[in-house]
């Protein structure tokens, strides 16, 4: 959780606002598109960078309308994606030694939290940076029915994809000099994205500890 937060720090660093206008259309869907289904998109900046995309909308740079879409196919498309990858190959990530892009520890905590939340946890996983990457993979490791989670990953799309967004779009109209805040906005995003998972981890320690 701390390499998440630390790497989204560091984006938030060179500024989203410069990277984003830069990369465009292509390079906003093909991040989500990573975050959402590809391994090594799990330290990637979703949320921050939804929102972000939004306000930048606000202020005429991008299309508010077409971001969403990008936004939500890439969200959609890439969790497809995972969960294809998670049927295919998955269960021999279980055997898959450690390395700087793959640590199997995230796979076994986002496995638990899929065998507490069920089905849901396709929609929830959204808004907690890297379960969010791992969720559709472990759905497809334990051939969650396709009809089932397309429809909770469309859910999660327009939650996440198209409502961060909105978001920073509204905030952006609706707040004078937004832009001077958008970086205490944004650690606090991040913070409160990442809490669950720390609560989770905690409640982990702690359960240890007193066994």
């Amino acid at each position: 959780m701390s390499a998440v937060f630390f790497a989204t720090i560091t984006v938030m660093h060179f500024d989203l606002t410069t990277i984003l206008p830069t990369i465009g259309y292509l390079g906003v869907f093909a991040i989500v598109f990573a975050e959402s289904g590809l391994l090594i998109g799990f330290f990637l900046p979703g949320d921050s960078l939804l929102f972000t995309a939004g306000f930048l909308a606000s202020q005429n740079i991008f299309n508010i309308w077409f971001l969403i879409l990008i936004c939500f196919l890439g969200a959609v498309v890439g969790d497809s994606v995972g969960y294809w990858f998670g049927q295919k190959v998955g269960k021999r990530l279980f055997h898959k030694k450690d390395s700087i892009l793959f640590h199997k520890n995230n796979l076994e905590k986002t496995q638990q939290f899929y065998e507490k939340y069920g089905k849901k946890t396709i929609v929830l996983a959204r808004f907690m940076p890297v379960v969010r990457t791992f969720a559709p993979i472990v759905a497809g490791i334990g051939d969650m029915n396709y009809k089932d989670f397309l429809s909770y990953n469309i859910i999660g799309g327009i939650l996440w994809a198209i409502g961060l967004p909105m978001l920073g779009y509204v905030a952006g109209n609706s707040f004078p000099d937004v832009d001077k805040y958008l970086l205490p906005i944004l650690i606090v995003i991040i913070v409160v994205s990442v809490l669950p998972s720390f609560i989770h981890i905690a409640k982990d320690y702690l359960g240890k500890k007193k066994s």
